[in-house]
């Protein structure tokens, strides 16, 4: 029997297993689709699929640098526990360095060959192997004159639950010594965006309504709101932008002015921290264990 690629993708997306395992399953049951997805359990390559539902916001980001540019990755898992394990922590480790040269696209490198098989398919097997889900789930690539990189609770070398890069231009020792000291600012103050002119539109404009109307309460003259607005939005801005934030190595001085004291400027700059933005399901074991006593 001829097995076609929608039998393959069917197969795939049953199971979760690999391309090139689905093709070898429906290859050995002669295109049985219930045959194969028996065959992938008894393989240990179908268990994927029952993990693929639950929450991955454990994990941890791997970063590398070379030659003026940096990539930064995160791969969640579902515990903790898993991202201290060391086949996870070299799975980190070798796509983090993949990324390096696949480009700018997370769905590039997701395709991309590692060890013989694409990085989704090396995922698959992982998943069934050590039973959690995991996920692929960022990818930054900063390119520039010299590139600082930090790693904040580091797991391992180049890896942990927050990672920085920091482009700058300018001499290259110099950049390196600021770089490090501002990577770390950065994993720690979480800047909305570089500068002023790169903060997001609609950020500015939902603060300033904010602060309007905070200011109308106070039952004050117009002219005297439009003046207590221009210096609350100006101590926004100093807030959340990297340049305009006062430097956590000085407070005296700003991120810009430690950047020009050492003779060099930022130009960007990366931060990936693990599990932001995911929603974790906040498990409360006393109704679980009520709620099965009850026999529901």
């Amino acid at each position: 029997m001829t097995i076609t690629a929608a039998m393959v993708k069917e197969l795939r997306e049953s199971t979760g297993a690999g391309m090139m395992d689905a093709k070898k399953a429906l290859t050995e049951t002669n295109g049985d689709m219930e045959a194969a997805v028996d065959w992938l359990r008894t393989k240990g390559l179908a268990k994927a699929a029952k993990k693929s539902g639950r929450v991955a916001a454990e994990g941890l980001v791997g970063v590398s640098v070379t030659d003026g540019r940096g990539v930064a990755i995160e791969l969640n898992s579902e515990t903790d526990f898993v991202a201290k394990n060391a086949d996870f922590q070299k799975l980190v480790r070798e796509i983090t360095d993949l990324a390096l040269s696949t480009g700018e696209d997370l769905e590039v490198l997701r395709q991309t060959q590692l060890n013989g098989k694409t990085v989704d398919e090396v995922l698959t097997e992982a998943i069934a192997r050590i039973g959690e889900n995991m996920t692929l789930r960022r990818m930054h690539v900063l390119n520039g004159s010299t590139i600082v990189s930090y790693v904040h609770n580091a797991a391992a070398d180049g890896m942990g639950k927050i990672g920085v890069l920091v482009a700058l231009n300018g001499d290259a020792q110099k950049a390196q010594e600021v770089g490090k000291q501002i990577a770390m600012h950065i994993a720690a103050t979480n800047p909305a965006s570089l500068s002023e002119a790169d903060l997001d539109p609609a950020l500015v404009e939902r603060e300033k309504n904010v602060l309007t109307e905070q200011a109308r309460e106070s039952g004050k003259p117009e002219a005297v709101i439009a003046k207590m607005i221009e210096g609350r939005m100006a101590k926004f801005l100093e807030e959340v932008t990297l340049l305009g934030q006062k430097f956590v190595i000085n407070p005296d001085i700003t991120v810009a002015q430690a950047a020009k004291d050492a003779g060099v400027e930022v130009t960007g700059y990366a931060r990936v921290e693990v599990g932001e933005g995911i929603e974790k399901k906040e498990e409360d074991f006393a109704a679980e264990v009520a709620k099965t006593m009850a026999g529901a």
